[in-house]
């Protein structure tokens, strides 16, 4: 059977780096952080007080209010990354469009519409269960971000969603293309949301001594790699693909950013947060995506590191670069993007596949930013806080979430 070609025409974002694909890459491509003193809920009582917040967002600017209140923030946030990502695209669906047919959407998320439950639970207890949102558990469920998208934008191909915490939506992008592969739709709309920051959310994670505590300096706090690392820092956001058959793409003359060419997973049957020692896990991951990429090691030009700035992940995703490829993971130039953005925790993987493409296409590798002070266990090219000019032609993510979840995608150029 003939092996259908997956690549990506469109891209859509909102991140605490812009709230557009074009404001995101000038952003991480000098070098900016996102982070900052958290603002939208009170955190006197949290040990974290700082995060990746969303800046001058109104989603009024984007739907009536009326529309807006059916949705949790994260679902928010995943359409309108696919609104601009369709346009990006150069893609519109009526509702009687016979095209719509083959058109769908696989998002991801790690905990969906935290925010509406927050809200929900408060009105209960305090109000009683006749004053709760008749939308509250349409608004809380994960899969809603895409059922939304699917509604609003006309996409009545394949629909389903990803919920493997901070691995979300690099499998969604991953089984989005193994849809078009497979002949069962010729466009997805692939991507993740996640809304985070929120006192429930941010006050277990902080239990958990997951996240940094530098609170004194919120644009240094989020240090991948870096010695003096102490813990990551969250992140609000959505990011979204739009992958199509090459024949289709070509046949209507589109713009094309990248190829998905290789999609792996694994599983590290370890623990329920931590990373099995050694990287074993992930590096299967990352071998399978380049078997599936047809790919020898030395074939790769650029990985975007899960790189989550906690002691554990780092020095056990180095290990498993190594493990991966050998000598040459001294070569490859590897660099988090989460020092600019946070951890957008589902949503990751999305955001960082838009980094990838867009360096391939730019010729730019995004720094990892707060790099100071090298750590013996962590000795690889993390690209330190300088952009580098040059010129690549294929890039792999990796994203890896509690329960032991492994993802890794490789984007080349067309």
């Amino acid at each position: 059977m003939h092996q259908r070609r997956v690549v990506v025409t469109g891209l859509g974002t909102v991140t605490s780096l812009g709230n557009d694909v074009a404001s995101f890459w000038t952003n991480i491509t000098n070098g900016v952080s996102g982070v900052s003193t958290i603002e939208s809920i009170d955190t006197s009582d949290i040990a974290t007080k700082i995060g990746a917040e969303i800046k001058d967002f109104d989603i009024e600017a984007y739907m009536p209010r009326k529309d807006a209140r059916r949705m949790d923030r994260s679902s928010q946030l995943f359409w309108v990354a696919t609104q601009q990502a369709l346009a990006d695209a150069g893609l519109s669906y009526e509702e009687d469009d016979p095209r719509a047919l083959r058109a769908g959407v696989l998002a991801g998320t790690g905990i969906g519409g935290v925010q509406t439950i927050e809200e929900e639970m408060a009105t209960m207890f305090e109000r009683g269960p006749r004053r709760m949102s008749p939308h509250g558990i349409a608004k809380i469920i994960s899969n809603m971000a895409g059922g939304v998208a699917s509604i609003d934008f006309h996409l009545y191909g394949p629909n389903s969603t990803t919920v493997t915490a901070c691995a979300a939506s690099a499998n969604a992008v991953g089984d989005a293309a193994e849809v078009i592969r497979r002949g069962a739709a010729d466009v997805m709309v692939a991507g993740g949301g996640e809304a985070s920051i929120t006192r429930f959310a941010l006050g277990g994670f902080s239990q958990a001594r997951a996240m940094s505590t530098n609170n004194d300096d919120p644009e240094g706090a989020s240090r991948p790699f870096d010695a003096d690392r102490d813990g990551f820092v969250m992140g609000e956001g959505a990011a979204v693909l739009i992958l199509e058959d090459y024949d289709h793409a070509m046949g209507r003359g589109a713009d094309v950013y990248g190829e998905v060419l290789g999609y792996g997973m694994s599983a590290d049957g370890y623990h329920i947060t931590l990373p099995r020692p050694g990287g074993a896990g992930a590096a299967r991951a990352m071998e399978a995506a380049l078997a599936h990429a047809e790919m020898a090691p030395e074939d790769l030009d650029y990985i975007n590191a899960h790189g989550t700035s906690t002691p554990a992940n780092d020095r056990t995703e180095t290990a498993a670069i190594k493990l991966a490829f050998e000598e040459h993971a001294y070569k490859v130039p590897v660099s988090s993007t989460k020092s600019m953005t946070g951890h957008l925790l589902g949503a990751a993987g999305a955001i960082e596949s838009v980094a990838c493409l867009l360096a391939i296409k730019n010729g730019v590798l995004p720094p990892t930013i707060n790099y100071t002070t090298p750590d013996p266990d962590c000795d690889l090219d993390y690209v330190p806080n300088e952009t580098r000019e040059v010129g690549i032609r294929t890039a792999m993510t990796n994203s890896f979430g509690f329960g032991g979840h492994n993802v890794s995608l490789i984007f080349g150029a067309l």
